[in-house]
């Protein structure tokens, strides 16, 4: 479930957040530790079509339509990556489609995930990112 009111918020917050750690390796611990609390994942939506291509590891992400927002379920195989899921959940789930396509995602840049990620774990972030902007654009429409 959302806590902040915008996406916008939800950026704000993040880097607030991760202003408390002096290096890498507590901010890709929290990543982590992040990624542990996403809701339980059916088998069932484990399926070759909600799968996310691009990725190195195996990511799957479902979402359906509630009232006026999209909910998005996903999960991976690997810790890091279970954590940039609940970092993209915490920014954009649970949000009207338009608000979504409209928020740009630059906490990737000003939290520097984009230059401490290796280039396969950038990818797949991108890759993710780019399902849920597709998503969000379908459903706007």
């Amino acid at each position: 479930m959302t806590t902040e009111a915008t996406a916008e918020q939800a950026q704000q917050a993040l880097l607030e957040e991760f202003e408390m750690f002096d290096n890498w390796m507590d901010r890709y611990q929290y990543i982590i530790d992040m990624g542990k609390a996403l809701p339980a994942f059916p088998e069932a939506w484990k399926r070759d079509e909600l799968k996310i291509q691009g990725c190195q590891s195996n990511v799957w992400m479902h979402h359906e339509r509630q009232g006026e927002t999209l909910h998005f379920d996903a999960i991976s195989d690997a810790a890091i990556v279970s954590g940039l899921i609940a970092v993209l959940m915490r920014i954009y789930n649970d949000r009207p489609a338009a608000e979504i396509r409209d928020t740009d995602p630059h906490f990737l840049a000003d939290l520097g995930l984009d230059k401490h990620l290796s280039p396969t774990r950038s990818n797949g972030l991108n890759a993710m990112l780019k399902r849920i902007y597709e998503v969000a654009e379908q459903e706007a429409a």
